[in-house]
């Protein structure tokens, strides 16, 4: 295995990781207080709009998990689809497969998508059984999420704080900017179209953990984050696009609750990378 060239991958999944989940994770304690003076003198509209997004997001953090169609695109015109489980009520966990194409993994599987998954703030990476080094025998890669982030990113993942659908969702209540679009048709379900802009003061969370020259934010080119979402019926989304920069994810929500626990492959079968990627300076950006 090329570990120079792997790099190219955990990069690439890891970013995709971060825009499906965290963009507009929730702000900290003065961005709430701010944002509760400007609920005080906004418009009736206003009330309406933020009180529906309320009641979507409540609704999406109480059901714990959901069967989720994702696709990231990184500004490069070739989106990586992440298809699976999210899971976020007892610590943020995934389980999706991934084109392997896409995240350029061809070195280490014959698959054509590739089964990931995020269980306890690290990825696992299903692959062929390599013939040497060190995932020699292994059909599992490990890599911690620190290794990838940085222990400032990585703490946004761990506890089920700040990495979820459900918590991109908590940004809107933030948003400096939200209106209301209308009713449209998603997937064949009735729902009514809400957008939210959160500028560079609204992003909080998200914002700390991954700031600086080389952030995920920074190399995307954007300070503000467009929040569109879908609500259809029992205040639950059906779809929610994040826009930042030239980066932009899709999700589409096929099923809420009553999914399988997500937990790590046996430790036998896994090699673990992490030290090596931190060596090569793979990153989310």
């Amino acid at each position: 295995m090329n570990l120079r060239y792997s790099a190219a991958w955990v990069g690439l999944t890891a970013a995709a990781m971060v825009a499906a989940t965290a963009c507009g994770s929730e702000s900290a304690k003065s961005a709430a207080e701010s944002a509760g003076k400007a609920a005080d003198t906004a418009v009736s509209k206003a009330d309406t709009i933020m009180a529906a997004l309320s009641r979507a997001t409540d609704r999406t953090e109480e059901l714990g998990s959901a069967e989720v169609r994702t696709t990231t695109d990184l500004g490069t015109g070739e989106p990586i689809a992440m298809d699976g489980t999210y899971s976020w009520g007892d610590g943020y966990a995934l389980d999706v497969e991934m084109d392997t194409e896409a995240v350029q993994m061809q070195d280490l599987t014959d698959s054509p998508t590739v089964r990931t998954l995020f269980v306890d703030g690290a990825y696992y990476y299903d692959i062929d059984p390599q013939p040497d080094g060190p995932l020699e025998g292994k059909e599992w890669i490990k890599i911690d999420g620190s290794a990838v982030f940085g222990e400032s990113g990585a703490a946004a993942f761990s506890g089920g704080g700040g990495a979820s659908p459900a918590d991109s969702m908590k940004g809107l209540k933030y948003a400096s900017d939200v209106e209301d679009l209308g009713a449209e048709t998603v997937n064949g379900k009735p729902t009514t179209h809400y957008r939210a802009v959160l500028d560079e003061k609204d992003l909080g969370k998200f914002k700390e953990a991954f700031s600086g020259a080389d952030s995920m934010l920074d190399s995307t080119g954007g300070d503000s984050i467009t929040m569109d979402i879908w609500v259809g019926e029992k205040d639950l989304p059906v779809r929610l696009e994040q826009e930042f920069g030239a980066m932009k994810v899709t999700m589409d929500f096929d099923k809420f609750g009553a999914t399988e626990e997500i937990v790590a492959p046996p430790a036998h079968e896994v090699g673990d990378l992490t030290e090596e990627v931190k060596n090569s300076g793979a990153t989310a950006g």
